[in-house]
């Protein structure tokens, strides 16, 4: 059978889906029973048993190749996905039919006096349909369906959308944040308000934290955006997150930034500086913190609530996409292998160690950071605590480390040191002019004063 997609409109019970949906390929039982009521694909239905009780309702989703002939796949209002066993003695009722969709527009509306926003895509849930077939979510591939991803944007913003590439952000490289700098870049001096960068949420905070080395100024805010949860489901997160991105985008900020959810519920959505923000959960909708410094700003509905200093809008943007991609990032544990710096010193450029306590390691891997140092290897240190900075000079072990030519980054987040590392490394070739520019604050990347105990309360 042909593969159709479909879609599920924000704050509509019913499925839109294309004209000519079939049955889903259901046969024995399961389909003599949709057939009697011509249930399609995308109906929202309920079974009923032989004495007139509700098994289950739930939107009709394809006969799953693994299910048995007596098995009706309905997704059901919570988000989620069951099988319902029928029999030739129940029944089934169709509540509501599904909508035929309404095929994308292929020409994004422009309306004068609306800002110009851009959208680039580069995969993530956050701008995704829903295909029911698989019941997977995929993001958009087209720039059209980036525009519409979200009902509405186009109704209050020129959206200039571009789908840049489609790929999980786990899979980026540091060559892939040079991509998205020069796709901002230009679109800002195109004439954009801003720009939004729909985003996988696994390596967000670390794309980030490149693209503000990349910009070092900006004429508008670069907006990363993601979902924590899918847009097939109820509690999805991702209607909002890109709503309030867009209204950050219009703002006077000459900042990267990350606009994620502020806590569990709708209604606040925090602006985290990108050299500063992290994800502290695997799928809480407030995952997304900044570290050692407070939120730039709290967005609600139309209310942008400024919070910290921030940098306005610059008049032209500034771009140095040059980068390293041979750098990696090295975390010290008890008993850490003096061979992995050995190993990492034959391959690489530079080396971020995510040390520990006020950064240190274990005496026995000195020799071979020495030896890494030695090569012309850039070996940077930062503390895997997160909160608070290094200091090397309390302990003998710190003294002792920065004597083989270790450099410590204060309160700087790991993943923040090495998207500097990658970008310091691609501008020279020169190991002390490299480490010099690591102890430059260029994008509030480290400060010397923060919050007492760290996090804000």
């Amino acid at each position: 059978m042909p593969t159709r997609h479909y879609t599920t409109a924000v704050g509509d019970p019913a499925m839109h889906v294309e004209e000519g949906a079939d049955t889903g390929g259901y046969v024995g039982v399961a389909g003599a029973l949709l057939d009697a009521v011509k249930a399609r694909v995308g109906d929202l239905v309920e079974v009923r048993r032989p004495d007139g009780s509700a098994a289950d309702r739930g939107l009709l989703l394809p006969h799953h190749e693994f299910s048995g002939e007596d098995v009706v796949v309905l997704k059901l209002e919570n988000g989620y996905n069951v099988g319902v066993a029928v029999t030739a003695a129940d029944a089934v009722h169709v509540v509501t039919r599904a909508v035929p969709r309404v095929p994308p527009l292929r020409e994004i509306p422009r309306t004068e006096g609306r800002p110009a926003v851009a959208v680039i895509g580069t995969g993530g849930t956050i701008a995704s349909y829903v295909d029911y077939r698989t019941g997977a979510v995929h993001p958009a591939l087209t720039a059209d369906e980036l525009a519409f991803s979200v009902p509405g944007l186009a109704d209050r913003y020129n959206l200039r959308a571009e789908a840049l590439f489609s790929v999980h952000s786990e899979d980026l490289f540091p060559h892939h944040w040079a991509d998205i700098a020069r796709a901002a870049a230009r679109h800002l001096e195109q004439g954009a308000a801003g720009v939004v960068v729909p985003h996988g949420t696994d390596t967000m905070g670390i794309t980030a934290a490149g693209l503000s080395f990349m910009l070092g100024a900006l004429s508008g805010p670069v907006v990363l955006v993601g979902s924590q949860r899918s847009s097939d489901r109820p509690s999805s997160d991702a209607t909002e997150n890109l709503e309030e991105a867009c209204l950050v985008a219009t703002q006077d900020l000459g900042e990267v930034v990350v606009a994620m959810h502020a806590g569990t519920s709708d209604g606040a959505v925090a602006v985290h500086r990108g050299t500063r923000v992290r994800k502290m959960h695997t799928s809480a909708r407030w995952a997304f913190k900044s570290v050692n410094s407070e939120p730039i700003a709290i967005v609600s509905g139309t209310d942008v609530s400024w919070r910290g200093e921030h940098r306005a809008r610059a008049p032209r943007t500034a771009l140095d996409d040059r980068v390293e991609d041979r750098v990696v990032l090295l975390q010290v544990y008890p008993g850490f292998d003096p061979e992995l710096v050995h190993h990492s010193a034959r391959r690489a450029r530079g080396i971020v160690l995510a040390g520990t306590g006020l950064g240190h390691m274990g005496a026995h891997a000195f020799g071979a950071v020495r030896e890494a140092v030695g090569r012309g290897v850039v070996v940077v240190i930062t503390s895997q605590c997160l909160y608070g900075a290094t200091n090397m000079n309390i302990y003998s072990n710190g003294r002792d480390l920065l004597r083989q030519g270790v450099v410590p980054l204060g309160d700087m987040l790991p993943e923040t040191a090495f998207a500097k590392l990658c970008c310091m490394l691609g501008r020279s070739q020169d190991p002390d002019e490299v480490r010099r520019m690591m102890l430059e604050p260029l994008a509030g990347e480290a400060v010397d004063r923060r919050a007492v105990g760290g996090e804000d309360r």
